[in-house]
């Protein structure tokens, strides 16, 4: 196979023309492609992640996903489980349940649901929680370019990606930040800190990956599942709106539900781009 169906979908945006959030890419119909045709084709497109949609192995699920960075491919992210499965049902996909989807991925079965809100995902068990050391800590502030102090608490919210949380005084400071990725290595941290009462968005987030090719993502899903995790009911509302990717020209918003101990996480999706694609000629 030669062309195969291909979409790009806007995550978490705002507005209905669709480019205010994160945009994913989805291969339809992946059978065939290798790691390094997958591995090319996401440094090709240079997106935070492209994604490839697969027969399921799992009896259990509706379609198997795998999801790639310009640096490497990852167990889970949320912004292409959205954004897949979107165009998943776009292109006539029928879930086994009606209004249930199940996503097969590395980090195993994934829930989501669609109703009038749209889609949203079940945040995935967290691989790591806790609070980081005090060496880690320290260095955390040091390449956010802040004084110890100003961070309050750094915790492990690892679903898949390795994220640790930062959590900031306000979100004047967690827009305010200017990181030194080259000091990074392989931290991938997640800042959010509130907005004042009475704002459109009760937390501003920000998403720093440099490791991977992606050094401030501008939406994203799988660390606010495990901010989610860690700060809901808690220190935030149980149910809320995260905005994301202002420091970016993006108006990104995630919806946050609280079910018990189950986290929801939504947004809208809205196809940007739609025809097919040839990687005939990507190595293998």
């Amino acid at each position: 196979m030669s062309a195969r169906a291909f979409r790009q979908v806007d995550v978490f945006g705002s507005t209905p023309r669709g480019v205010s959030g994160n945009p994913v890419a989805v291969v339809h119909d992946a059978e065939g492609l290798d790691d390094a045709a997958m591995a090319a084709f996401a440094r090709w497109t240079n997106l935070s992640e492209t994604t490839f949609l697969l027969p399921p192995t799992d009896p259990r699920a509706d379609y198997r996903l795998r999801i790639w960075t310009p640096g490497g491919e990852l167990p889970f992210a949320g912004h292409p489980t959205l954004g897949s499965a979107h165009a998943w049902r776009e292109a006539g996909g029928v879930p086994r349940t009606p209004g249930r989807l199940v996503q097969e991925c590395e980090v195993g079965l994934v829930e989501l649901r669609e109703d009038d809100a749209g889609l949203a995902f079940a945040a995935p068990p967290l691989r790591r929680s806790g609070p980081v050391e005090a060496s880690l800590r320290d260095r955390i502030a040091d390449v956010l370019g802040l004084e110890p102090a100003q961070v309050l608490e750094a915790q492990w919210v690892d679903n898949g990606p390795g994220w640790i949380g930062v959590r900031l005084p306000d979100a004047a400071t967690v827009l305010g930040l200017a990181p030194d990725f080259a000091r990074f290595d392989d931290l991938r941290l997640g800042v959010v800190g509130p907005h004042p009462a009475g704002a459109e968005a009760a937390v501003e987030v920000r998403a720093f990956v440099p490791g991977i090719g992606v050094p401030e993502d501008p939406v994203t899903g799988s660390l606010n599942a495990g901010l989610a995790q860690w700060l809901a009911g808690t220190v935030l509302p149980p149910d809320y709106v995260a905005a994301q990717g202002t420091v970016l020209g993006r108006a990104g918003r995630v919806r946050v539900r609280s079910e018990g101990e189950a986290r929801w996480i939504g947004g809208d999706t809205v196809t940007t781009v739609r025809g097919s694609v040839d990687l005939s000629g990507a190595p293998h």
